[in-house]
């Protein structure tokens, strides 16, 4: 049976001048706000890795929902909206 999981073969140029992940997150990004467990922000970020090939943000963030409840948060963000979207489908670490 194949594997299904599609995995980057060839090198990013954006890894090798260590551009793809940045340590600010920018206006111009799509973003999705999860709940902080433990061990998420570098499980994800192994995961964007093998998976995507474009530019992207993850860091804890200060989060103040509806109901004025303060939480700590993971942002993550993407700067081509389409591996947002591709991030939230296949990502398993979404699912728990």
């Amino acid at each position: 049976m194949r594997n299904l999981v599609h995995k980057l073969k060839e090198p990013n140029p954006l890894n090798f001048f260590d551009l793809r992940k940045l340590k600010v997150p920018p206006a111009h990004f799509e973003y999705i706000v999860l709940p902080l467990t433990y061990n998420l922000e570098k499980s994800i970020v192994k995961w964007i890795e093998q998976h995507q090939k474009g530019r992207f943000y993850v860091g804890i963030a200060d989060h103040l929902d509806q109901n004025n409840h303060f939480s700590r948060t993971l942002k993550v963000g993407f700067e081509n909206h389409k591996e947002l979207s591709y991030f939230t489908l296949a990502c398993p670490l979404l699912k728990y």
